[in-house]
């Protein structure tokens, strides 16, 4: 049984007020009251609840940090990078999981501000004016890990969806692909996929080739649904694409699974390009073409940037745009 600070007060003869003040060395004691409390916290090993005691000190070591999908790949990579910079700052993460719903992100919030966190690392797929506003108002240091951030009046960190987008179209124009299908999850918001598909829209239009929205195919962001879409579309008898552009690595596998198991081939017949560069692109075969986002670097420059606003640091530069890069293999060759 752990041993609580009402223990340690018990032992030493004291209240546990005096207990509290020797720990958070926040009023005066008296030399041999201190030393007392000292000796049974050294031979009872106490550890003092770090929640508790930042309420005490109105200071914490603790940064919140709340994602959409903790099951996520990409998110487990930005999270790789939150926590292992904030290991090196000493600071703590408490994790919360919002499932990309703004009424659980507001839950999240003012939990995090009732416990007083030093600072909030938010990273969503589509950034709400309540959520901002909620944090805004609460004065913590915040940074955002959201595409639409630079909406808001806030700190950012992340790439440019729009100038992937771009780049994407380019390359599958530039390889003389006449009919481009283009794949994605969400059309109903200013979500990463609508980013995508803008920068697209913009090659084309630079090149002189006209866009039809119809070239583009909403469907589930999952491999399955992929498969099935692609499936079903081979065996209505219409005209294969040149080339397939998904937004994201899981649907793009799907497309080639699919594509394969129809005996068409890839890239021969058809050429698949995904986004994310994540571990599937380098398995799959054949090896998937994709767009690589630097998920981890997003994550540690974010709470490092979070951590610099906590400790007081002026950041003259609110969003930060690190560099992407087009992955090419087999899938586009």
């Amino acid at each position: 049984m752990s041993v609580t600070i009402k223990d340690v007060a018990r032992m030493a003869g004291v209240s546990i007020s005096t207990v509290s003040r020797v720990i958070n060395n926040s009023k005066p004691v008296s030399n041999d009251i201190r030393e007392r409390v000292m000796d049974v916290i050294k031979t009872t090993s106490y550890v003092p609840n770090p929640v508790a005691r930042s309420l005490v000190l109105k200071k914490s070591n603790f940064i919140g940090v709340i994602v959409p999908d903790i099951s996520n790949y990409k998110i487990g990579e930005i999270l790789n990078g939150i926590e292992e910079i904030g290991k090196m700052y000493d600071y703590d993460i408490l994790l919360c999981n919002s499932y990309g719903e703004l009424e659980e992100e507001i839950k999240y919030i003012n939990l995090l501000i009732n416990k007083q966190v030093a600072g909030i690392l938010f990273v969503s797929w589509n950034l709400k004016k309540e959520a901002v506003d909620i944090i805004t108002s609460s004065s913590i240091p915040s940074v955002y890990v959201a595409k639409n951030a630079r909406e808001f009046d806030v700190f950012s960190v992340g790439i440019d969806h729009e100038k992937a987008g771009y780049d994407v179209g380019r390359y599958l124009l530039t390889k003389e692909n006449e009919d481009i299908m283009f794949i994605s999850p969400d059309h109903t918001s200013q979500t990463i996929n609508s980013f995508i598909i803008d920068g697209v829209k913009r090659a084309f239009s630079e090149s002189g080739r006209v866009f039809e929205e119809e070239q583009i195919k909403y469907i589930k962001a999952d491999t399955i649904s992929a498969y099935e879409f692609m499936t079903d579309y081979i065996k209505s008898g219409s005209k294969l694409p040149d080339a397939v552009f998904a937004t994201n690595d899981d649907m793009a596998a799907g497309v080639i699974n699919a594509l394969c198991d129809s005996n068409i081939e890839v890239p021969g017949k058809v050429s698949v390009v995904g986004y994310d560069n994540t571990k599937i692109s380098s398995i799959i075969r054949p090896a998937l073409t994709t767009v690589e986002q630097p998920l981890y670097d997003i994550g540690a420059i974010s709470i490092r940037i979070l951590i610099k606003k906590v400790e007081g640091f002026e950041m003259k530069e609110k969003n930060i745009t690190l560099p992407h890069n087009i992955i090419e293999r087999q899938s586009s060759i």
